[in-house]
């Protein structure tokens, strides 16, 4: 006879865990928060779409708004550039800001993303210019080749392996 199994177990870190402590890093900053995780594996352009909407909205009635997204957003190559799904959506908002009041943040929690030595990136109002105009955006999107872009401007975000893989984190702030 089997003797009875007694194992337990406990989630110590989760996705969930990781934008609650976003929100109250950003709640102490000054930040009205906001957490939408409803674009969790949505398309990268979709996903961007639907929370810069969303921000603008929350901006309306706030003077300082940060809105967190958790999850994963998706990407389907085409054109095998260096880069992943977070530098990805930063680049796809990036245009989309140029000139607000906006900056947003995508990262992996495990330090990885995609190909690219980097976690993520950081855009805001000032990327496209500095990046050389929006010809210079739309080539690295179209071919899947933000790190190179992000990595000249100094914008990646670069943390190495972290061991721990708690999805992603999008923070769009507005104010």
């Amino acid at each position: 006879m089997t003797p009875p199994l007694r194992a337990r177990w406990w989630t110590v870190l989760s996705n969930r865990v990781a934008v609650e402590e976003a929100a109250a890093a950003a709640t102490r900053a000054g930040f009205a928060v906001e957490i939408d995780n409803s674009c969790d594996d949505w398309d990268y352009q979709k996903a961007a779409d639907y929370l810069l909407q969303r921000v603008r909205e929350l901006k309306e009635s706030v003077p300082r708004v940060c809105l967190i997204s958790g999850g994963e957003v998706t990407v389907s190559v085409r054109n095998g550039g260096i880069g992943g799904r977070n530098q990805q959506f930063a680049l796809a908002c990036a245009e989309e800001i140029a000139g607000d009041d906006i900056t947003i943040l995508s990262a992996g929690t495990d330090g990885i993303d995609g190909n690219s030595a980097a976690a993520g990136a950081i855009v805001d109002s000032t990327t496209v210019q500095r990046a050389g105009g929006p010809e210079a955006v739309r080539r690295a999107l179209s071919t899947f080749n933000a790190y190179p872009l992000f990595e000249s401007l100094g914008d990646t975000i670069v943390t190495g392996p972290t061991g721990n893989n708690l999805r992603d984190l999008r923070l769009l702030l507005a104010g």
